[in-house]
């Protein structure tokens, strides 16, 4: 690492890791309920698991988006954070505000909306906490005088993360009501805002593994901005369909939120050919893996499987059933915890002692186990849904009798993501056997050398 400051990183993404392995714990008891019988059912029932492990997923990219704008921050300024203690308060809030969350679950204390569980002031910390970061960053840039496509969208990303959360602080009487506006948080966050910041940890990592043109990659970043506040807010209305809104919103809906991981698909296969052409091979092969990996992952779960059951007539069949976690499982992935993993194998060799920049057999397997494991966790959701949408809306089973016909779907799920799990477990161990670097080491290359070699050899 080049700066000091740039070790916050590493703790976030310590964090992050911790929280990714207690997610699955949660994803396979759910996986497992299905097949029955559930000895947990009194203590721990299914929708508190599902709870958990969706707002363990929320918690834990997050700080991993906020480890990774820590480090990247710095490096594009080119000057230390502003400051580290705070910084550190925030991960410490974000960890208070993650473990009473999880214990609140477990007990019954949530704020009753879906994917909205967190109580008010755990809800607050969150707002807090994006704040202050809002607030570091800003203060870094400002201190540095240096401003570049990516750090402000980044900075962008950030403010709209705090301020489209506001509405998740409210309470409406009327349950339509209360569903029209969650989806401001839900959807804008998830299909709004952290696209805009992966695209720019995407455009960051791209700039530095594949030599590509800094000047092209940031005018890909503004189209994708434009798509995000064309596609993203438009496609919030696939939310909107059965719960009263007008009809020209259903048309609206499934054509625009298509659209949205077009751009990032594009700027992964430019890099790619641009790195072919300039016959630069970056040593972090491993990292290459990842970030176009998740360009390539979010084309196929958040584009084709979204596009495969958002369009109404479609949906209308579909809604409410395993069709939308195969869905949402593969488009998670794809866009948010692969940007994460690949910013992680990216900066480990920096922020790490005795990491090899061309990474370990140990990573690949990491990598390839969970590609794998994915793949079927969402063909095992693909075809479940498929048959559970038949016996129910067409054959007309009821929804025990269905679950009993599926139940093969689910053994194959609980085989499929065991493979998920096995992967990231080695990806887990990858990150902790090697100990932080608590001081800059003047032995280790800068990371930016690829980009300035890249840029001399185009002139």
């Amino acid at each position: 690492m080049r700066y000091r400051s740039q070790i916050v990183a590493y703790w976030y993404f310590a964090v992050a890791m911790c929280l990714f392995g207690l997610q699955l714990v949660f994803g396979l008891l759910m996986a497992a309920k299905y097949l029955g019988p559930d000895p947990l059912l009194e203590f721990l029932p299914f929708d508190r698991a599902k709870a958990i492990h969706t707002n363990i997923l929320i918690v834990w990219v997050l700080a991993g988006f906020m480890g990774a704008v820590y480090y990247v921050v710095p490096e594009e300024s080119r000057t230390e954070l502003h400051s580290t203690k705070l910084a550190y308060w925030g991960l410490v809030i974000w960890v208070i505000m993650g473990v009473t969350a999880v214990i609140g679950y477990l007990f019954g204390y949530t704020h009753g909306v879906k994917m909205l569980e967190q109580p008010l002031p755990h809800k607050m910390a969150i707002v807090v906490v994006m704040l202050m970061m809002f607030y570091n960053v800003f203060m870094t840039i400002k201190k540095a005088k240096r401003w570049t496509v990516t750090e402000g969208v980044l900075l962008a990303g950030l403010v709209l993360a705090a301020l489209l959360y506001l509405p998740a602080l409210l309470r409406y009487e009327n349950y339509t009501i209360e569903g029209f506006y969650r989806w401001w948080t839900i959807h804008l966050w998830v299909e709004g805002v952290w696209e805009m910041i992966q695209a720019s940890l995407l455009a960051f990592l791209l700039i530095r593994l594949s030599g590509a043109d800094r000047e092209v990659m940031e005018k890909w970043l503004y189209v994708i901005v434009g798509l995000v506040f064309l596609a993203g807010i438009l496609g919030t209305a696939h939310h909107y369909y059965w719960i009263g809104v007008p009809q020209y919103w259903l048309p609206l809906g499934g054509f625009f939120s298509a659209l949205e991981p077009l751009a990032l698909f594009g700027m992964a296969i430019y890099a790619y050919f641009a790195m072919r052409r300039s016959r630069l091979d970056h040593p972090n092969g491993l990292g290459i893996h990842w970030a176009v990996g998740s360009a390539v992952f979010t084309v196929f779960g958040a584009g084709i499987l979204g596009l495969a059951h958002t369009w109404p007539a479609v949906n209308k069949w579909t809604h409410g059933t395993l069709i939308t976690p195969m869905h949402g499982h593969s488009a998670f992935y794809g866009a948010y915890v692969m940007i994460v993993l690949a910013m992680i194998v990216y900066t480990m060799p920096y922020l790490t002692r005795g990491r090899s920049e061309s990474g370990s057999t140990m990573g690949y397997w990491a990598f390839w186990l969970q590609i794998a494991g994915m793949f079927g966790m969402t063909l095992s959701f693909a075809t479940a849904g498929i048959a559970q949408t038949y016996l129910e809306r067409i054959m007309g089973l009821g929804y025990l009798d269905t679950q009993w016909e599926i139940q093969v779907h689910f053994l194959m799920l609980v085989g499929t993501g065991s493979v998920f799990v096995i992967g990231v477990i080695l990806f887990i161990w990858d990150f902790f056997r090697y100990p932080p670097r608590m001081d800059i080491d003047p032995n280790v290359p800068a990371d930016d050398r690829w980009e300035r070699n890249a840029a001399a050899a185009r002139t």
